[in-house]
């Protein structure tokens, strides 16, 4: 689904090159005259490739002519509240600017254009009431509840059914689940929260008519650093193809993990070439894909693959792979493995992992196949929920891990196997995935607590920021070489840079609807350049910011 995604084909004439430009014009609406922080994406016809760049205050925008070849182009915008007007048909040209003005009127369907954040804004109600709603973007948009007809009664029916799935499962490709976790919400407790979840979804959707009975808010257009951006994305052969995790190595060659189906993707973006890897099957039946992506020190890449309870090791190399499925009684039906973390295996030679299911921590020796058990919650109490989502070594290979459920980070001594526990200021901030800098800092995403967070592991302090817009639910952080922390959101279509110095945000808009999972920074050219996966998009994107 195109958000604001209004298509036009261009061809207009090209005037003598000035300044290096492939393609400029002015943006401007009967409402707003010259609008600043309009996403203005040019697609070269019969390519995978879409450029976007963002208009400055004056409504102005430029395609620099490094991402732009000459070709034929479909234009779109991007601008909440506004439809494009179609401006006639353009040929870009080799050694010429070509010059496009569109204008842009009033849409007639505002609703189509709301990201996940903006609807959350919209639905009436404290956040408290409705932050649950978070559990949904996992899989899918939140206007499939707000555009459906449910009663309360059926809303509980769909929960049920929703519940069986497994989190990798989307509506184009469906996966169940074999078991529940352990720890989590379960018996009267979840019937409890499921009646109130469903009585509240029953008054934000369509039940009581063809309109909704609330207002529909918008988040601001971006301006100053926030339009000072390009953004290249790469569309994917299959819609089914979810990006999760994207990194960049050594050769500027793009890996992915695909979160619902078993193939790893190789992409060269000099030349848009895909290749996949399929992965063998450990556990026939059980859901497919990976989650979590790393390397180590040697440069092969190592994979959480999920509901196959096994971690894979991938040698771009020779391409081949080599699986290491869990042993012993933790490897049941509830077995997930998301995260396998070698960035420091070179220390002792050992691989930690966590088990979803269980809310456990292993370890593998991976020269002799075994796995060693840590449950840093065996003495929970009855009722208390607890999900291990992200384990991270630090330089010394002790393990820390995040307490998604609740408000922890954990710390597991690889020479003593001894668990400490610390929790984040914020209450219930659900920390999810962490990455480890040059410092031994540990830079959290605090989903529910909608920060970015920064545990120094020698200290033991904490330093938190919030973002600045409300539901963008932090997933990851990364530290790039200048200092800049970065993540992104699963709900309002942005990544965040932070200044940790100055405690700035800048916020970056996609040109349409995007699933933010993992954030990687790619430091090996001049300026930093973030890579992300759309993972409900089918898409990897580029973002390179042109302030610094």
């Amino acid at each position: 689904m195109m958000h604001a995604a209004h298509r036009i084909v261009l061809v207009l004439g090209a005037i003598a090159l000035a300044d290096g430009q492939a393609l400029t014009g002015l943006v401007r609406s009967a409402d707003e005259g010259p609008m600043e922080g309009v996403l203005v994406s040019a697609q070269r016809v019969n390519t995978p490739i879409t450029t976007t760049v963002v208009t400055d205050a004056s409504g102005r925008y430029s395609f620099p002519r490094t991402h732009l070849e000459p070709g034929r182009y479909t234009l779109r915008v991007r601008a909440t509240g506004y439809d494009l007007e179609d401006p006639g048909p353009i040929n870009i040209a080799a050694n010429k600017t070509a010059t496009a003005d569109l204008k842009l009127a009033k849409t007639k369907d505002l609703a189509s254009q709301l990201s996940n954040a903006e609807w959350l804004l919209s639905m009436p109600g404290p956040d408290d009431q409705k932050s649950f709603l978070l559990n949904c973007v996992n899989c899918h948009r939140l206007d499939f509840i707000t555009r459906s007809r449910h009663t309360s009664a059926e809303f509980i029916q769909v929960m049920e059914r929703m519940g069986g799935y497994a989190n990798s499962a989307t509506p184009l490709k469906p996966q169940r689940r074999k078991a529940e976790r352990l720890l989590e919400d379960r018996g009267e407790s979840r019937r409890l929260a499921r009646e109130r979840q469903a009585a509240y979804m029953s008054t934000v959707n369509l039940k009581a008519g063809p309109t909704w009975n609330y207002d529909l808010k918008t988040l601001p257009r971006p301006r100053g650093k926030g339009t000072q951006v390009i953004i290249t994305e790469y569309d994917l052969p299959r819609k089914t193809i979810q990006p999760h995790d994207v990194i960049v190595d050594s050769a500027g060659i793009v890996w992915y993990s695909n979160f619902g189906e078993q193939e790893i993707g190789r992409f060269d973006p000099k030349t848009a070439k895909l290749t996949e890897f399929s992965i063998p099957v450990t556990k026939p039946g059980w859901a497919l894909g990976e989650l979590g992506l790393r390397t180590d020190r040697q440069g092969f890449l190592w994979f959480g693959v999920s509901f196959q309870a096994a971690i894979a090791k991938f040698d771009p190399k020779t391409e081949k792979f080599q699986m290491f499925p869990l042993t012993g009684e933790f490897n049941k039906d509830m077995t997930q493995i998301n995260m396998a973390s070698p960035e420091s295996s070179h220390v002792d030679g050992k691989v930690w992992l966590q088990n979803n299911g269980f809310a456990m921590i292993h370890r593998l020796d991976p020269a002799t196949g075994k796995f060693e058990d840590f449950a840093p919650f065996k003495d929970a109490k009855e009722g208390e929920n607890h999900n291990i989502y992200d384990v991270i070594p630090d330089s010394h290979n002790n393990a820390w891990f995040t307490d998604f459920y609740a408000e922890h980070i954990g710390r597991i001594d690889a020479k003593t196997g001894r668990i400490s526990l610390f929790p984040t200021p914020t209450h219930a901030s659900a920390p999810r995935r962490a990455q480890m800098d040059a410092e031994d800092r540990l830079w959290i995403g605090e989903y529910r607590g909608n920060r970015i967070a920064m545990f120094d592991t020698k200290t033991e302090r904490f330093k938190e920021w919030e973002a600045p817009t409300p539901f963008s639910a932090p997933y990851d952080v990364t530290l790039d070489t200048q200092g800049y922390a970065w993540t992104g959101s699963m709900s309002s279509d942005r990544v965040l840079r932070l200044d940790p110095k100055s405690g700035q945000f800048t916020e970056y808009l996609m040109p349409r609807f995007t699933n933010i999972r993992r954030v990687f920074v790619d430091n090996s050219g001049p300026k930093p350049v973030l890579w992300i996966g759309n993972n409900h998009g089918a898409s990897i994107v580029k973002v390179e910011p042109l302030d610094e």
